[in-house]
């Protein structure tokens, strides 16, 4: 089996790990258990590890981390706009 592949089904799953919490967080507009510091880390984390799959030219690692990060800013987003109110 191709790594790549592999790493794509891989990268699949963790992608989707933070949708239903989106879902949840915009439907009700409770942030109130979100933890900023969690969202915070996962996405310095996944920034780091695109610099990793960029070094090793691994499309699996760029996508997933691309998703992944871009979940974690969208959660710190509703966090910061629902806490305002």
């Amino acid at each position: 089996m191709n790594p790549e592949i592999l790493g794509l089904v891989a990268g699949s799953l963790s992608c989707i790990t933070f949708v239903p919490q989106i879902f949840k967080t915009a439907k009700s507009k409770s942030v109130k258990d979100i933890s900023v510091a969690t969202f915070t880390i996962v996405a310095i984390s996944t920034l780091i590890w695109l610099v990793y799959g960029f070094m090793k030219d691994s499309i699996s690692i760029i996508l997933t981390n691309v998703i992944v990060f871009l979940s974690s800013i969208i959660m710190l987003f509703l966090k910061w706009k629902h806490d305002l109110k």
